[in-house]
């Protein structure tokens, strides 16, 4: 069924998500990722069992915000552009977010695992922010 002429829409736009808010920032990222390293260094620095463990859970959440944040980032705001200006930036996610997960700092309660994937994110912002600047 075609639409009526007068209903049929004049101008045809493209946006990068599902709502084009143009809201991106790693800074979401870092933020959770620098939590996730304060939970880290908190958890070893205390013996009691109850306080370790809901460090556990709240660094797990955390890190689980990361990986949602890099994610949101790699899948809508990087475009093919991107990518081919920055060819190790595929790579550069896929790190960020296994040291968000179970193998990096959601899985060890190491604040050096944390300061990996600081440095990964930080890696992330540099281009971001050339991006947008571009």
């Amino acid at each position: 069924m075609r639409l009526p002429r007068i209903l049929a829409p004049r101008t045809v736009v493209s946006a990068h998500c599902d709502l084009p808010c143009g809201v991106y920032d790693p800074a979401q990222a870092r933020i959770e990722a620098e939590s996730v390293k304060a939970i880290a260094e908190k958890y070893q620095a205390n013996t009691d069992p109850e306080f370790r463990t809901r460090c556990l859970i709240i660094k797990e959440q955390r890190a689980e915000l990361v990986k949602h944040h890099l994610w949101v980032l790699w899948t809508d705001y990087f475009k093919p552009p991107h990518f081919e200006k920055y060819p190790h930036l595929h790579q550069l996610f896929n790190e960020a977010t296994k040291l968000a997960g179970a193998a990096g700092a959601k899985g060890s309660a190491d604040p050096a695992k944390a300061d990996e994937l600081l440095s990964k994110i930080e890696e992330i912002s540099k281009i971001f922010w050339e991006t947008k600047q571009a």
